[in-house]
């Protein structure tokens, strides 16, 4: 978290991590063409010299408070491929929350599991403490053959502390889900140690709305919560 008092800013860092073509950046496609154009910012892209290898994507959402603070969320990736851990352990830095994307298939339990480890020793190599920064799970590609059940879901997420989430990400579903858990979760974490509401005056509730109000939530599980925007001249 990055707060300016001076110049009334607060940044937000949010950081999806995983196995490479788990659905990083189709998370973060998704999140970009249902976010109304007014408050977010271009999905920037970086990659190699081969333009197959994502370096990262960055996609900020940004928003000002009731009491003038100009809020900005930071969504980046970070590149799947074992090769790039050095990039991957510069673009944890400074997270305020994790979302982890796993491939649901059985076939690669070994490569997630070996991830989280990975996210696991790159935090510490980063002096970000587990219990201070918080990590939603994110299982992806239900719709494929061989994913786990979600009896074996639900197994999972009994056995950890951070929410689990069932999702499609290439068709949009669970990916605004994994998004409100990952900033609630950030909210939380920051409020505790850095008191948001009381010394900004921002509460979850205004972080969580002023977010959601401009994003496209039909069709989600957060539709009644955060009803989509009647289009202008809508009855």
């Amino acid at each position: 978290m990055q707060l300016n008092h001076a110049q009334r800013e607060l940044t937000v860092k949010i950081v999806y991590y995983g196995p490479g073509l788990s659905g990083k950046t189709t998370n973060l496609q998704m999140i970009h063409q249902r976010t109304q154009p007014d408050v977010r910012g271009r999905l920037l892209t970086v990659e190699t010299h081969d333009d197959r290898t994502l370096f990262f994507d960055l996609l900020p959402v940004f928003f000002s408070t009731a009491n003038g603070f100009k809020v900005k969320v930071k969504l980046f990736t970070v590149p799947g491929q074992v090769i790039h851990n050095a990039t991957r352990r510069i673009v944890l830095q400074g997270a305020d929350a994790v979302a982890f994307i796993a491939d649901s298939r059985r076939n690669a339990a070994a490569e997630n599991n070996s991830y989280w480890k990975n996210l696991m020793e790159n935090m510490r190599e980063n002096a970000l403490d587990t219990a201070q920064v918080p990590v939603v799970i994110q299982f992806n590609k239900r719709d494929l053959p061989d994913t786990k059940t979600d009896a074996e879901i639900e197994e999972t997420r009994k056995k950890g502390k951070e929410p689990v989430i069932g999702a499609i990400a290439i068709r949009g579903v669970g990916v605004l889900e994994t998004l409100h858990a990952v900033l609630q979760s950030a909210y939380r974490t920051l409020d505790a140690r850095a008191g948001l509401s009381k010394n900004i005056g921002l509460t979850e509730k205004e972080f969580l709305s002023q977010v959601f109000v401009n994003v496209d939530t039909t069709g989600t599980e957060l539709e009644k919560q955060f009803p989509p925007k009647k289009p202008t001249g809508a009855a």
